[in-house]
C-alpha cells in the first residue's frame, strides 16, 4: 500500500509541474503580447485556455482520490493538500493570462499612446517571480521560495506606480480613457499573477517548513527570521 501511495504522489508531483509549465508559458506569451500588441499571440492565449481548466480538474480528481483510497498523514498528507491550493493558483495565473490577453485584443486596435512606464520591466520580474515559484517547487528550495515571498512588494509598487502614471495620462488625454483604462487593467493582472505566485512559494514553504505563512503579517515574520 505504501509503495503504491508513493507511486500515485510521484504521478501527481509530475501533473502539478506539468501544469506549471503551461501557466509560465501562458505568462511569457502574454509577456510577449504586452511588448509587441501583438493580437494574434493573445488570441492563441485564449483559444488554448482549456487546456489549463482541463488540466487544473484532472489534478484536483487525482488529489480526492488519493485522499479517499490511501488516506495519507503527516508529509503526504501536507504534500497533497499544497498541490491541492498549488493547483487552484495555476489555473488562475492561466486566466490572468487570458485577461491581459483581451486587453491586448483591445488596444493593438487603436494607435499607441506613449506612457511613462516600463511594463516590460514588470512583465519580466512578474514572469521570474513565477519561475522562482516553481523552482522552488521543484527542488523545494525554502530559501528560493521565501525570495519569491519577498519579490511580491515590489510588484505591488510597480502597480501602484502604474496607477499614478495612468491618472496622469487621462487627465492629459481625456479622449484615450478606455484605451489607458485597459493599460491600468494590464498592470492589475499581472500583480494578481505575482500574488498567485506567492501563493505557490508559501505553499512551498507549508510543505517544507509545516508552517503556514499566508495572510501579510505572518509571512513577513517568517522572511524575517
Amino acid at each position: 500500500m505504501a509503495k503504491h501511495l508513493q507511486r500515485e504522489l510521484e504521478k501527481l508531483k509530475k501533473r502539478i509541474l506539468s501544469l506549471g509549465a503551461m501557466a509560465e508559458e501562458r505568462v511569457h506569451m502574454a509577456k510577449i503580447a504586452i511588448e509587441a500588441r501583438d493580437a494574434s499571440i493573445a488570441q492563441n492565449i485564449i483559444d488554448n485556455d482549456f487546456e489549463i481548466d482541463e488540466t487544473e480538474m484532472d489534478i484536483e480528481e487525482e488529489c480526492l482520490k488519493i485522499l479517499a483510497l490511501h488516506q495519507p498523514v503527516a508529509v503526504d498528507l501536507r504534500f497533497i493538500n499544497a498541490v491541492i491550493k498549488i493547483n487552484n493558483d495555476l489555473e488562475r495565473i492561466g486566466d490572468e493570462a487570458v485577461n491581459i490577453a483581451e486587453r491586448i485584443l483591445i488596444i493593438a486596435k487603436q494607435n499607441k499612446l506613449d506612457i511613462p512606464f516600463d511594463y516590460s520591466f514588470m512583465a519580466d520580474k512578474t514572469e521570474a517571480m513565477l519561475k522562482n515559484s516553481l523552482d522552488a517547487l521543484v527542488n523545494q528550495d525554502l530559501d528560493l521560495a521565501v525570495k519569491v515571498c519577498a519579490s511580491d512588494d515590489d510588484i505591488d509598487k510597480l502597480q501602484a506606480e502604474a496607477y499614478d502614471v495612468i491618472k496622469e495620462a487621462i487627465s492629459e488625454n481625456p479622449s484615450r480613457v478606455g484605451y489607458l483604462i485597459n493599460l491600468l487593467l494590464i498592470s492589475r493582472h499581472l500583480e494578481r499573477i505575482a500574488d498567485h505566485a506567492t501563493n505557490i512559494a508559501e505553499e512551498v514553504v507549508y510543505m517544507i517548513e509545516g508552517e503556514i505563512v499566508r495572510h501579510g503579517r505572518l509571512a513577513q515574520e517568517f522572511i524575517t527570521k
